[in-house]
């Protein structure tokens, strides 16, 4: 490329290699069928553009799940698209060589972007319950469990009251 004569972008006037600036109109010049672009931009290139960094920071929570890779990646997609990064992993259970794509995986991002992921995942009607619905889990099998250990009890004083 250095043999190559300078060229301005702008007036497209040729210069010599020594000079860096169009006498003319003052832009910086370049090679003479030079694009701008000296390599192909990779995908892993392009998806590292589109993360936007401050949600980028902090430990990774789920924000989501998906009841199989590819449903999973497209997820992930979405998130990508607003510039949440994330990452799959398989969901505890299915993490078998044996199940690769088969199986439910969960959506992880990191802690600033949590709020982010879960307002697009609202969006699209996509969002995980989050804490909110697993908190309140263990409070409905408890009362769950004591409606029928009450209901048992009631039955067997019944049973003993009229049998004895």
């Amino acid at each position: 490329m250095p043999d190559e004569p300078l060229v301005c972008p702008r007036c497209a006037t040729t210069h010599g290699l020594d000079e860096r600036f169009c006498r003319s109109c003052g832009m910086p010049l370049v090679y003479a069928g030079a694009t701008g672009v000296d390599q192909p931009v990779t995908e892993a290139h392009a998806r590292a553009r589109k993360i936007k960094p401050q949600y980028s920071e902090g430990d990774l929570v789920s924000v989501a799940r998906g009841r199989n890779q590819a449903e999973a990646e497209l997820i992930q997609g979405l998130l990508l698209e607003e510039g949440v990064p994330s990452m799959l992993r398989r969901s505890r259970g299915f993490d078998v060589p044996d199940m690769l794509a088969a199986g439910p995986r969960d959506v992880l991002v990191p802690q600033s972007g949590a709020a982010a992921a879960r307002d697009v995942l609202l969006q699209a009607e996509l969002a995980d319950g989050g804490p909110e619905e697993t908190a309140e889990r263990p409070l409905r099998v408890l009362g769950l469990v004591l409606a029928m250990v009450a209901v048992v009890g009631l039955i067997a004083w019944a049973g003993t009251e009229l049998l004895g």
